[in-house]
Parts: structure tokens; sequence; C-alpha cells
């Protein structure tokens, strides 16, 4: 397990609010961070717009105060604002109250504001902490800014959004098309539907010192290189192939190409050794993976047992094409019990259906899932709620990380810690990528990356090599894009 960099770090929005009071606590004055954090919103405005005509609308908090700092500045720069307010200035509170006073132009009251069309637009109404839907006057401003096309910078998240989980309160929320937020990112501007709402997000530092960040123990982050990069391991002169592990995967008798192409994402990733175990009649179609895979004849399972048991053995990859009969549940359960790391995909993760409760129990090492949100919601039917929340119940009850796969697939660890991945493009969506996946994970595992750094950087280089290219992408691109994404990280002093 690697530290992870700071730029990785998200905050939840209670962690957020400790930060603050812990910082005012060291002295540094509540109003000068409200200061740095709307001019930081003015500047984000002055950077990506030509001067024109500003509509800030404040809310009853401190958001409301942001935008009162960011009217001013904006207004000391010489553009054009109008400022419209759910309280009276000489009603706001605390910071908010003293930037509120500081500000010489109009103030208007929030029931009387009439957007106009194609504005640009200020959405200083309500931040991360909102805990309930919209409604009245805010819910339909933001009915009003969408069908203005109003163009909307937000101040922390857009109004009507759950920092924590990315969802919408109720039915209102307004795309920004920048979303300015302040000291880290939260959950909510990674999570869909958060991300696509949030537009741009630009990540404002108003003076939290890092200390104070670290006092919070994030246990959520962005994934990227920034949180795993470290435990990558790169080949020189005095490497051997027995050094970087041996991944033996189990393959299926008819749906062939899964194996193969978890195999040749394996080798493609690093992995020393790569064995495909099959039924003797299958060898043959398991031998169009490459020569560099090592084919096992494999027709029983005191053979799937005694390959398992093979001294270098060090992951085991069960499930992609492999059936749902009796046979893949006794495969995966041999692996679990092996001690070995083991990931557990497809197939052999919905033999486990409704019982989990098994293969928690058959569990003797570190342990890796990949489901998607059908085969989640197969093994784990009792739990509800947000999929971040799932995520990480699910890897509590079986002791081991779970990839929740999606187009904001999550990383969860039993001990909490949830990476959030924002780089998979929609060409994803084809037959066999979640196979290289379970590839790359499983050729990590068996390099002896801790299964947190193995799945995330697995899921990461998974987007990566799929962003390399235009549509028309086939799984089986996959794999030889990756030394190209590999060498790049390389060279950019990311990896490693």
């Amino acid at each position: 397990m690697t530290s992870p960099a700071p730029e990785s770090q998200l905050l939840t929005v209670a962690q957020m609010g400790a930060a603050d009071r812990a910082a005012m606590a060291a002295g540094i004055p509540g109003s000068l961070l409200m200061d740095n954090a709307g001019k930081a919103v003015a500047r984000a405005v002055m950077e990506r717009f030509e001067p024109q005509a500003v509509e800030i609308y404040c809310g009853p908090g401190n958001n409301g105060g942001d935008g009162f700092v960011a009217a001013r500045y904006l207004a000391g720069a010489g553009w054009p604002v109008r400022l419209w307010a759910m309280r009276r200035p000489a009603d706001y509170r605390g910071d908010a109250a003293d930037h509120a006073a500081l500000w010489q132009g109009a103030t208007q009251s929030l029931t009387d504001a009439r957007p106009a069309e194609g504005a640009l637009t200020v959405d200083a109404l309500f931040g991360a902490g909102l805990d309930r839907p919209l409604e009245g006057k805010p819910a339909e401003l933001l009915s009003s800014w969408e069908r203005a096309g109003a163009k909307v910078i937000a101040v922390d998240v857009p109004s009507g959004l759950d920092g924590d989980n990315g969802q919408v309160l109720g039915d209102s929320a307004c795309p920004a098309a920048v979303t300015v937020t302040f000291c880290r990112r939260k959950p909510g501007h990674l999570l869909l539907p958060g991300r696509r709402l949030c537009g741009e997000v630009v990540l404002a530092d108003i003076g939290i010192p890092a200390a104070v960040v670290a006092e919070q123990a994030p246990s959520f982050f962005h994934n990227g290189p920034g949180l795993w990069g470290g435990a990558l391991r790169w080949r020189d002169e005095t490497s051997h192939k027995f050094a970087f592990g041996s991944l033996l995967i189990r393959g299926g008798e008819e749906m062939t190409g899964a194996g193969r192409l978890a195999a040749r994402a394996a080798l493609r990733v690093g992995s020393g050794l790569v064995t495909l175990a099959a039924s003797a009649a299958a060898l043959p179609l398991y031998a169009l993976a490459g020569a560099a895979v090592i084919l096992a004849p494999c027709d029983a399972p005191a053979r799937w047992r005694e390959l398992v048991g093979e001294p270098r053995r060090s992951a085991i990859l069960v499930g992609p094409g492999n059936g749902l009969g009796p046979e893949t549940r006794e495969a995966a359960v041999a692996a679990l019990e092996s001690g070995r790391a083991c990931l557990l995909d497809a197939d052999a993760i919905s033999v486990f259906a409704g019982q989990h409760e098994a293969l928690a129990e058959a569990r003797r090492g570190p342990l890796v899932i990949t489901p998607h949100e059908g085969e989640f919601a197969r093994l784990f039917p009792k739990l509800s709620g947000p999929r971040v929340e799932r995520a990480r119940a699910a890897a509590k009850l079986i002791g081991g990380v779970v990839v929740l796969k999606g187009s904001d697939s999550i990383i969860a660890a039993p001990d909490g810690r949830v990476a959030i991945n924002d780089n998979a493009p929609p060409s994803l969506a084809v037959a066999g990528a979640g196979d290289v996946l379970s590839g790359l994970i499983g050729g990590l595992l068996a390099q002896g990356l801790d299964p947190f750094d193995a799945a995330g950087a697995g899921v990461w280089l998974h987007g990566a090599a799929a962003g390399t290219g235009s549509s028309g992408l086939m799984a089986d691109d996959l794999p030889d894009r990756l030394p190209a994404v590999l060498a790049g990280l390389r060279r950019s002093g990311q990896g490693g």
C-alpha cells in the first residue's frame, strides 16, 4: 500500500467542515478563508469568460458569503454585477455577515429574481452540505437557469447536489459549466451524476494547511497514479520473470475468448508468468491467446487444486467465461482456500448469489471481486442505497476489495478506503472489456501489489488504454495499448 498524493485525497462534507473549523482554531480567520474562496470564484469566471454582465445568487449561509465576495471582486474588475440574496445583508451571520457588509452594490431579494436569457450565472445558493431537496424559489431558479441557457459557475457544488454521493436531492439540480471547490474535492464531484452536473471542476487553495487535512484522515480518493503509482513495478537489468509473479487463470469450456483476453492483459501489465488451465479439449482454442501463455490441461477438480497449490503460484483468477455450474463454485472455493491472492469475476461471483457469507468464509488470503451492478445485486441482495455506500459495506462483509464497475467505478477496501475512478470512456461498454480488466488486476496481484493498489491501478489503466483510441474499440485492442500507457507513466515519473 502506497501513500496517496495530496491531490488524490477527497474530503467528505463532514470532513471539510471539520477542516474549516480546525484551520480557524489554528489561528486562520474564517473571514480570510471566505475571502480566498470568493476570490477564487471570481478568478475562475474572469479566466474563462470575456467581460460581461454577471448574475450572482446568494444563499443564506457561507455559500452565499462566498457569492458576496465573488461579486465584490468581479465588480472591482469592472464587470457589471447583479446580486440577489435570500437574506438582507444585515441578516447574515458570522463571516458571511462581514462580507455581505463589504458589498457596495445593490442587493435584491431572491424572490424578485428573473434570470436573463443566456446569462453568466454564479450559483452561490447552497453548497455540498445541503441534505434536503430544494423547494420554493431556489428550486424554481434552478429550473429557470436551465431553460434560459444560463452559463452557470457553481460555488462548491451545483445547488441541489449531495456532495458525498453525487446524487441529486429531489428533482432540482442545474448543470454547471464550471464548479469551483476548495481545499480538496469531494466524492460527489466524481460520482455520477454529480460529475456530469459539475462540468469543469476547479480546485482552489484557500489557505487550509495540509496538516489540518491530514488530521481528517481522508479515506476517499480520486483513483489515479497519485494514489498507487509508487506501487507499480518496473523491470531492470537484474529482473527475471519469476520476480514478477505467476498468475493462474481458470478457462471455461465454451466462452474461451474471456480467458484469452484476461491472459493477454495480465502479460501486458507485467505478470512474469500466466497459465491458462482448461480441459484438454478446449486448450487448442486457448492457444490462440499467444505463445507466451502457458497452457495446463485441467479436466478434474483434483487437477485444479494441484495447479492452485504449486509453490510459485502468486495469484489466481476465476470466473471469466467459466459458466454458472457447480464446477465454477468449486474452483472458486479452492482458489479462496489456497491463501494466494485471488480475483473473482463474472461467473465466479454469480455462483455465490445471495451467499456472500460462504465466499467470505472460504477466503484465506487477499481478495478482489469485480462485479457489475447485476452481479453485485445477486451477491448482495440486501444492500441498498448509493453505490459508494453499498460498495463499502460489501467490502467489509467479505473482507476483500470490491470493484463496483461502471462509468464511475468504485474501488472499496474492507478498512473503509474508497477510490473513485473517472477516466473510463463510453467506448469501454463492449463485450470482453471486463475480462481485460480482470486480467489487468490479476496480473498486478501476481506481482505482489496490495489488493487496493492492484484494483485501482487496473481500473485506471483499463480506462487509459481505452482512451488512447477513437470509436470502434474492441476489447481485443486494449491489451496492446497498455505498453504505451505504461511507458507514459514511467516517463512522467508517476509510477514506481
